[in-house]
């Protein structure tokens, strides 16, 4: 396809931004040959036109595919130019959190400025032995590929680190470093590796500054080659250091520092072995504080000089040299603040008021008077004399700070020197990876000497870069027989030239040095004189001439010439220095030593120290050009990377801020260019930079193949399809095993696929819709059909309902308008009548007022006229009266006066008498009367006055009474009124109490409810208590099980540290020993290391370092050995208290656990009492029918021994009958009872029959007419001859049996060849169908397969034989007593009548001493090593496991340890365990194979729980039978060795899993995550990954059904050898944590994997090993359990991940990973085809934010290595130790059974 019809509509592209350099944009119109502006729209949507340029015509370059952004290669992106480029890093970068790339070759690394979590241990492990191409790129992809390749190629290595400041070099190189020395060797003390990693920290504290750029900038480059053995373990180091910036000592920029180490000294200045340096605050002098920024953000200098001392300590330098170089360092410092007073205009003198000077005198101990002459002196020499000449105050000063300079380039070189010494090995390497940390490219404003020499170092590294990459793709090219075409690169050999050639310009720099008058301009005038204009790289600029231009590889540089002439002398005062020679201070005259010799070229002189020879010669040997220096170091470093393989790591600075994360596109575009990532991406494009295998490029595009175009050939079917799709060949090239691409073609395969994909997806939605919209409409349709029918039936219905409703509402009507009518008329007459009512009775009412008022009125009239005439009545009657009043008075007044008169005269008198003594005489009877009236009335006045009295009397009485009761009664008013009061105070009170009373009802009824409410929580939280308890009584079992396993995990840890302690220590020993035997012949070997023997020493020194310093001579080095063997003794002891701590806190644990296990037995026990009694009561009844069977047999012996006579033993006779019935009875109570029954009823038979051929015999010799020959009944009497017949019969149906079955097996047989030979002829036809390859391939699987089933079935028959073996040994056992017993009875055949009585208890006797094993095997002690040898060393776990019982060893030794135990023989138990335990480990460490380990791990269980069953514990022996409990050990308690025996399990345990791991580690990230379970989700990611060469020969692809047959391999094998089911449940449950561990650290570190498919095959493949698990039976072993991460994490990846619901739900749904490992997850996510969309950075953001609280580990890998505590529950043998039989086979004829 051309490229011009890639430019379409909707394609994009990148344009040129100023701000971004780059930007994307989408053009809405096709392009067309001619167009002079592409119409483009802008990511914001805004239209732009983008203007050609009509000559050149040159288009923006294409956008790849979303698909292929983010790639881990830049060279698999389909258009590969910087945008591409940038736009890949920045996604990664930004967006991922990927700060590794590669770029063919190249590991891009960008400095993220943030710790992350990648460089941890387990990221380490994780990418040991991998491939690069298979991992993620990072830095240890690139270490591990080095040291695989020093492994398989025996070439030397380099890793070349490069960037400018702050890009992260130093970082980068310490990682790689940290990498060798983790892979490279175990971790001990004192080694090598930790001796690399220590001179880190003292190379950044005297070498590294913070700058503006960086806070710990390596100020010199350094090239650290890393020595190995034979065995790829560092033996040793050597550093070589180049440029070291001297003039950072006494200066610095604004913002930065000097070197860490000044500041370090002045943070310990109180320290009190500081004091004597005088040292104070970096503010008081001015080599520390022109940058005025003594501190960096996060760094504590005291912190960092307490590690620099231990670095020191570490790489042997003694406190006495650390204080030495300490005292120069101060001194340097305090010669900084040396004062130079100006004397005169040529002179100066020193003003030492603050006596710095002194003090530098007194730390460097030289003489003050000299050291001050000399500082403002110079020595001048001419042919005939010396003169002392004065200097200005200007030079003085400049004297002094080249002084303070070389003293710290000496040290700087002195510590080196130290580092190389410590770092050094008396053995030669056999080979070494150099590790390269040297300055990027570097451009300022103002450049000078020192970006001048960068530069040229970088020009000479950029070259070998462009060749070795040139000579890679030459071989690749070659490789795949492909026709190699010469791609054009840049060549900077000119540019290299114009330096270092003659008359380059460092030639002209040196010739310039020497000159009496040189000077930078001279310089600078020859430069142009001899290079302007005839060098295409050299350019004068226009506005100087001062200066000059050099046209770099990377960009245009101009230089400065200002100090050039300067810097390259680097002259320093001859006789300052020889002041400082004559110093008293050892260390500093040291420093100077090698001024006083010639040097040669070594670690330091790269460094830019000049070298000064004789002492005559010493000043010109040190005017040495630094310039020349630098370039003969830069040649042996380029030497030294040309003998080497060299791997690029590019270091990338993105942002000048710091700034964690954040990209700028100027400077990263600035550094791609400079550090050649670009010119890789050019010279990959200009030639085929996408490649594909065959069969990935297939199963990416056979959706663009058609039916016809699909050939069994992978090759033919792609070469066809490419010609059908791309027309132009040269677009592609096919090669042996891969198809070459140009650039763009792979985007124009995506687009046609994704064409395709679309058209294919558009069709399926068309039908899909087309469906959809179809089922909707007959659902409408058959809806509205039936909404119509029920709408018509309903408007009928309603029409109907109207109908009737309207004739029910016309009667209605009727009637209501009747109604209204009626109740209107009566409503009318009723107000009718009611108005007239009312009418009437208002007239009425009026009416009836007025006769009211009218009658009021006459009343009224009336009461005042009758009033007015009473009153009038009144007065007159009044008056009337007065006057009759009046008129009486007179008239009475006059008679009285005349009757007066008439009285006093007698005639009054009589008149008055006449008839008076009428009257007298009625007067006297009257009187008498009355007298008689009064004597009745005077007693009854007497009886009254009696009566009177006593009533008086009682009323006196009751006078008194009521007296007293008024007194009382006052007395009771007073108190009523009181109590008045008090009623009133109470009734009062009683209010009160009655308002308390309501208000205490109210507070009752509160309290009820209170109550009621706390009845309500009291109720709720005695459930939440029960809940509660439940739930801790649930839980606390659980707390302290797993308390229990953390102390058994740490416990296990130690014995495994322990374990590691002892074979280091063995292995020591036995070097040591070694060492010493041939000591004498090492010191004769020459030390070209040319004979066998040395090379044997050698190997046995590079096994650690504290060996290697056992063969150096020095007295020192041999205490060394003796301090670490003090260590690893004192190590052990430490260890040793802490298991011992450890056990006893496991033991007491262990007792709760058995405690509380007691107490739920007893519970259980009290209910199941009742049981227990009942079979109690039953056991008795048994013992006593035994008994009473017993006593019947005995008294059945004595009447047999009794009656052997003739005339008792006849066959008719009664006691014969008798003796039948007891023997029938006997017969059939014996066979329920047990084995010892069983041999007194054979005994019994064997009797009978004696008598009954004793009673023949006699009937012979009695009768003898009778014949010879019996019949067969008479014969059959005694069962002899029936019972033979019967057992030929049984055995002859036996034969016939076994005949018809071998026939059927052979015809099954027969059968299932001949269904094999079809299936292989059907295999064959199918296979010649397939090309070569394939048909191997086919074959192999096939014959793999059928070997794996025939082992499957082999071992299902090996089981059904054992279990059949076990069944015949039974059978065997019982007939063998059986023969035995009746051996005894022919004995007694045999024997005479007189003695048959005494034999027969002596066969009784016997009998019982043959049954009765006491379990014990009795063996002399010179067997003992005979024994151990046979029964362990030379043991072979197949045969004891398929032929003998399970656990056999165990109990051999067990019952060897028994009879010891019996014998009291301590010595021997002691020997005997120790021995044994001491045997199995030496055959663990020679033969560490699985089958090996596995069987022994069950011996060794076995053993320990024979220790525990025996050893009469009760808590043991209540699971032994009677007679097992009578074998227990009686003299020894053995509990200490049970601890030892379950120390040694657990060791064997482990390295079992470690045996298991090693076998699966290879198999589980291919059979999980790279091979394609489910045929046709998958495919293939579409980035033509150009993969790295494999380190080594790819193997066979691993399936899920290799690694499900190597788990059933280990089950069975297990299980076979008679390992406990709950040691096995936690072996599975091991492996099954492996892996999962291993496939999430895969997939986490594998950005390729993460995809929607890969989780789908996750799913599957994790279903496959649970379906195991069920069909093992092995549910409950916890294994489903450790695979629950595995499974989150392919749920995540298949899970949708928008919107913030689904956020939610990956925080509730994934709860066994950490949150590292989510967000890992989800920015590694990559989609496989464009359909899919990557995980957007918000939503990375919200997971995170809901995931903030979660309070976990911070590690992103799991721990592949962690091994689960092991447990050995105690599981006792049901075998009785008498009954054991040791075979013939094992040769242990030595051993007796007691």
């Amino acid at each position: 396809m051309a490229a011009l019809e890639l430019y379409s509509k909707f394609a994009r592209v990148w344009i040129p931004d100023t701000t971004e350099v780059w930007r994307s944009a989408e053009l809405t119109k096709d392009y067309r040959l001619g167009d002079t502006v592409l119409h483009l729209q802008l990511e914001d949507e805004t239209d732009f036109e983008y203007k050609l340029d009509p000559k050149s015509v040159v288009l923006p370059p294409l956008r790849n595919p979303d698909i292929l952004v983010g790639e881990n290669d830049l060279t698999a992106l389909s258009y590969l130019h910087e945008p591409a480029v940038l736009h890949n890093l920045r996604v990664r970068f930004t967006d991922s959190k990927l700060i590794y790339t590669y770029c063919g070759i190249i590991l891009v690394a960008i400095n993220p400025y943030e710790s992350l979590p990648i460089y941890g241990s387990d990221i380490i492990n994780a990418y040991s032995g991998q491939n690069m191409g298979d991992m993620d790129p990072h830095i240890f992809a690139v270490s591990e590929e080095a040291y695989k390749q020093m492994a398989r190629d025996e070439k030397n290595q380099s890793i070349i680190v490069s960037g400018e400041s702050g890009a992260g070099k130093t970082v980068s190189a310490k990682y790689a470093m940290r990498y060798f020395a983790t892979v490279s060797g175990s971790s001990a003390e004192a080694r090598v590796e930790e001796k690399v990693l220590a001179s880190n920290p003292i190379m950044e504290a005297i070498g590294n500054a913070k700058t503006t750029r960086n806070d710990n900038s390596s100020r010199f480059g350094k090239y650290i080659e890393i020595g190995f053995d034979r065995k790829h373990h560092i033996i040793g180091a050597n550093m070589r250091t180049y440029l070291l910036e001297k003039s950072r000592v006494v200066f610095q920029a604004s913002g930065e520092r000097n070197y860490h180490i000044f500041y370090q000294l002045c943070a310990c200045a109180h320290l009190p072995e500081f004091e004597p340096l005088k040292l104070g605050s970096t503010d008081d002098f001015p080599y520390t504080n022109q940058g005025r920024s003594p501190i960096i953000e996060g760094v504590n200098d005291l912190k960092e000089m307490e590690a620099t001392r231990k670095a020191f300590s570490l790489l042997g330098i003694t406190e006495v040299h650390q204080m030495g170089l300490f005292q120069i360092l101060s001194a340097i410092l305090h010669l900084g603040n040396v004062e130079v007073k100006e004397r005169g205009s040529s002179s100066c003198g020193i003003s030492d008021e603050g006596g710095h000077l002194a003090v530098f005198c007194d730390l460097t101990e030289v003489s003050y008077e000299s050291m001050a002459h000399w500082l403002c002196h110079k020595k001048l020499k001419t042919a005939t004399e010396t003169l002392n000449k004065p200097v200005t105050r200007l030079e003085a000063i400049n004297g002094r700070d080249a002084l303070a300079k070389h003293i710290y380039a000496k040290l700087f070189s002195w510590i080196v020197s130290q580092v190389n010494k410590a770092l050094s090995t008396s053995s030669k390497p056999d080979s070494f990876i150099g590790v390269l940390d040297i300055y990027g490219f570097e451009t300022f404003e103002v450049n000078s000497f020192e970006q001048f020499c960068i530069n040229y170092a970088n020009e000479k590294l950029q070259q070998q870069f462009n060749m070795h990459v040139f000579k890679l793709e030459q071989e690749e090219y070659m490789k795949e027989q492909i026709p190699w075409t010469l791609i054009d690169f840049y060549d900077n050999q000119p540019c290299i030239n114009l330096i270092e050639a003659k008359m380059g310009l460092l030639d002209l720099l040196d010739e310039e040095c020497t000159m009496p008058k040189g000077s930078d301009d001279s310089w600078a005038q020859k430069l142009y004189n001899t290079h302007l204009k005839k060098s295409s790289h050299f350019e004068k600029p226009r506005m100087s001439n001062k200066a000059f231009i050099i046209l770099h590889f990377a960009d245009k540089v101009e230089y400065q010439c200002d100090g050039f002439l300067e810097k390259n002398k680097d002259t320093v005062n001859e006789e300052q220095i020889n002041v400082l020679k004559t110093s008293k201070f050892a260390l500093l005259v040291e420093l100077f030593q090698d001024e006083e010799t010639p040097a040669a070229l070594s670690s330091t002189a790269p460094s830019g120290r000049a070298k000064v020879g004789r002492s005559t010669q010493s000043f010109r040997e040190h005017k040495k050009s630094v310039g020349l220096q630098f370039r003969n170091s830069l040649h042996l470093l380029m030497d030294t990377l040309n003998a080497t393989t060299p791997h690029y790591v590019r270091c990338i600075k993105p942002n000048d801020v710091k700034a964690p994360f954040m990209l700028d596109p100027h400077r990263a575009v600035q550094q791609l260019r400079a550090c050649g990532v670009l010119e890789t991406i050019r010279i990959s494009s200009a030639g085929f930079p996408s490649r594909w295998t065959y069969q990935e490029f297939f199963s990416r595009y056979r959706v663009l193949m058609r039916q016809k175009e699909f050939l069994s050939d992978r090759k033919l079917t792609c070469q066809s399809v490419l010609e059908r799709l791309v027309q132009n060949k040269d677009k592609y090239q096919f090669g042996k095993t891969k198809i070459f691409f140009r650039a763009g073609q792979v985007a124009f395969l995506e687009k046609l696929r994704a064409d395709k994909l679309r058209a294919a997806c558009i069709n399926i939605q068309k039908t899909i819709r087309c469906w959809l919209a179809r089922k909707k409409y007959l659902r409408f349709r058959q809806a509205t059909i039936t909404l119509q029918k029920y709408t018509k039936g309903h408007q009928a219905r309603c029409l109907c309902k109207t109908l009737r409703r309207t004739r029910a509402a016309v009667i209605f009507q009727k009637y209501t308008r009747m109604w209204a009518a009626r109740r209107q008329f009566l409503r009318q007459r009723t107000a009718a009548v009611l108005i007239q009512r009312l009418l009437r009775g208002y007239t009425a009412r009026l009416e009836y007022k007025r006769l009211v008022c009218e009658r009021k009125a006459l009343l009224i009239q009336r009461w005042v006229r009758g009033f007015l005439a009473r009153w009038r009545f009144r007065r007159i009657k009044r008056a009337v009266v007065y006057l009759q009043c009046c008129a009486r008075r007179m008239l009475a007044r006059r008679e009285l006066k005349k009757l007066k008169i008439e009285a006093r005269s007698v005639e009054h008198y009589k008149k008055l008498n006449v008839g008076m003594e009428n009257k007298i005489m009625q007067l006297q009877r009257k009187l008498d009367e009355q007298h008689k009236e009064n004597r009745e009335l005077s007693e009854q006045t007497r009886q009254l006055e009696s009566q009177s009295a006593t009533e008086l009397e009682k009323l006196h009485m009751q006078l008194k009474t009521l007296q007293e009761v008024e007194v009382e009664s006052r007395h009771r008013g007073d108190l009523v009124t009181s109590l008045q009061e008090e009623l009133e105070l109470v009734r009062r009170e009683l209010e009160k109490s009655k308002e308390m009373v309501a208000e205490l009802n109210e507070k009752n009824t509160l309290l009820k409810s209170e109550k009621d409410e706390m009845n309500r929580l009291i109720q709720e939280q005695e459930q939440q208590i029960k809940e509660k308890s439940e739930l801790i009584h649930q839980e606390a079992p659980e707390h302290l099980q797993a308390q229990l396993n953390e102390e058994r995990f740490r416990y296990q840890n130690l014995l495994t540290e322990h374990l590691k302690l002892e074979e280091r220590y063995a292995d020591l020993r036995s070097e040591k020993e070694a060492a010493e035997l041939s000591k004498h012949d090492h010191n004769r070997a020459d030390s070209g290391y040319s004979s066998s023997q040395s090379e044997s020493i050698q190997s046995s020194v590079l096994t650690g370092s504290e060996v290697s310093s056992y063969f150096s001579k020095s007295t020192g080095q041999m205490a060394a050995d003796v301090s670490l063997l003090l260590k690893l003794q004192r190590r052990v002891a430490e260890l040793e208290k802490d298991k011992i701590d450890l056990q006893s806190e496991m033991d007491s644990k262990e007792e709760q656990l058995e405690l509380e296990q007691t107490k739920e037995l007893e519970d259980r026990q009290r209910v199941l009492g009742a049981e227990r009694d009942y079979e109690a009561l039953k056991r008795q009844e048994l013992e006593s029918d035994n008994k009473k069977l017993k006593k019947d047999l005995q008294e059945l012996r004595q009447s047999l021994s009794k009656g052997l006579g003739s005339k008792l033993a006849s066959p008719g006779g009664q006691t014969y009958k008798v003796l039948l019935e007891q023997l029938n009875s006997t017969t059939e109570e014996l066979e329920m009872r047990k084995e010892e029954v069983l041999i007194l009823q054979s005994q019994l038979v064997n009797h009978e029959g004696f008598k009954h051929k004793e009673t023949g015999t006699e009937g012979e010799s009695g009768d003898s007419s009778r014949s010879p020959t019996l019949g067969l009944h008479e014969l059959n009497e005694d069962g002899e001859l029936w019972m033979a017949y019967e057992s030929l019969k049984e055995t002859n149906r036996i034969l016939v049996s076994q005949l018809q079955t071998q026939g059927q097996t052979h015809e099954k047989e027969v059968e299932g060849l001949r269904a094999e030979l079809d299936q292989q002829q059907q295999m064959l036809s199918n296979s010649l169908e397939l090309p070569h390859d394939a048909r191997i391939q086919a074959s192999l699987q096939h014959e793999i397969s059928r070997l794996t089933q025939q082992n499957m079935d082999l071992l299902e028959q090996m089981g059904k034989q054992d279990k059949m073996i076990h069944k015949l040994k039974k059978h065997l056992k019982t007939y063998m007593k059986k023969f035995g017993e009746a051996e005894a009875g022919v004995d007694i055949e045999q024997s005479s009548p007189e003695n048959m009585v005494g034999e027969s208890g002596h066969t009784v006797s016997i009998v019982r001493k043959e049954r009765d094993f006491q379990g014990m095997l009795e063996y002399r002690r010179e067997d003992e090593s005979k024994l151990f040898k046979i029964l362990i060393t030379e043991l072979k776990p197949r045969g004891v496991a398929v032929n003998l019982v399970t656990g056999l060893p165990a109990y051999i030794l067990f019952m060897c340890l028994r009879h010891a135990d019996y014998a009291n023989d301590d010595q021997r138990v002691s020997t005997l365990l120790n021995s044994s335990i001491n045997t199995i480990k030496n055959v663990l460490k020679k033969r560490g194979d699985f089958e090996t380990i596995s069987f022994w791990l069950a011996n060794t269980c076995r053993f320990l729980h024979c220790l525990r069953q025996y050893s009469g514990e009760e808590a043991y022996a209540k699971h032994n039978t009677p007679r097992q409990n009578e074998h227990c050990l009686t003299n020894f308690d053995l509990s200490e060795y049970r601890q030892v025996l379950s120390d040694l399990a657990i060791q064997i345990y482990q390295q079992l899993i470690r045996v298991i791991e090693n076998l699966l580690h290879p198999n589980i990230a291919p059979a999980m995550l790279e091979q394609e379970t489910i045929q046709g989700v998958m495919g293939v990611k579409p980035t033509g990954m150009r993969k790295r060469t494999p380190s080594f020969n790819e193997e066979g692809s691993h399936s899920l059904e290799s690694i499900l047959k190597q788990l059933d391999v280990f089950f069975y094998t297990l299980l076979q050898h008679g390992n406990d089911t709950e040691v096995v449940r936690q072996v599975i449950k091991q492996q099954f944590y492996v892996i999962c561990s291993v496939t999430l650290n895969n997939l986490l570190l594998r950005k390729d994997m993460c995809s929607w498919s890969k989780g789908l095959q996750i799913r599957y493949n994790v279903c496959q090993l649970e379906e195991w698990l069920l069909d093992k039976d092995l549910q409950g072993s916890g294994a489903c359990e450790s695979l629950e991460p595995l499974i989150q994490a392919a749920q995540l990846l298949q899970i949708k991940k928008k919107s913030q619901d689904d956020a939610e739900a990956i925080c509730t749904m994934c709860t066994a990973l950490t949150t590292e490992q989510i967000v890992k997850i989800l920015r590694l996510y990559t989609p496989v085809n464009e359909f899919e969309e990557r995980v957007s950075i918000s939503f990375i953001k919200s997971v995170q934010t809901l995931l903030k609280d979660r309070k976990e580990s911070s590690q992103l890998l799991m721990d592949a290595k962690i091994i689960f505590p092991v447990t050995f529950p105690f599981n006792p043998s049901p075998v009785s130790l008498e009954t054991i039989q040791i075979p013939s086979s094992l040769n242990l004829n030595f051993l007796t059974r007691v």
